[in-house]
């Protein structure tokens, strides 16, 4: 017995607004037979008391913890710019003063 009959593949087709030809829905209702079959088949192995997994191999993340370190002073920062102003690097206007 099929799963899906080509008077559904129509059906569905009708609600897509696909026109497919009648070539096409025998084709159509083969795959789509097809592969809820294997979906069928899939559902039959899964067990209950199986859990879910979302990776079958456990996966930790390797951080290292926070520590504070040393940064930059404004001025070893600033020191390889092209131009600076007030503690801070000088670009060039890319928009108008209004925006």
């Amino acid at each position: 017995m099929t799963a899906i009959s080509r008077d559904e593949v129509a059906h569905l087709a009708r609600l897509s607004r696909l026109a497919l030809s009648e070539a096409e829905l025998d084709q159509f209702a083969g795959q789509l037979d097809s592969i809820l079959s294997h979906v069928a088949t899939i559902s039959e192995v899964a067990a209950a008391d199986v859990p879910a997994t979302p990776s079958p191999d456990p996966v930790t993340n390797v951080t290292r913890p926070d520590e504070v370190r040393p940064g930059l002073s404004p001025g070893q920062a600033l020191s390889g710019a092209p131009a600076s102003e007030d503690q801070r690097f000088l670009v060039p206007q890319i928009l108008g003063e209004g925006e």
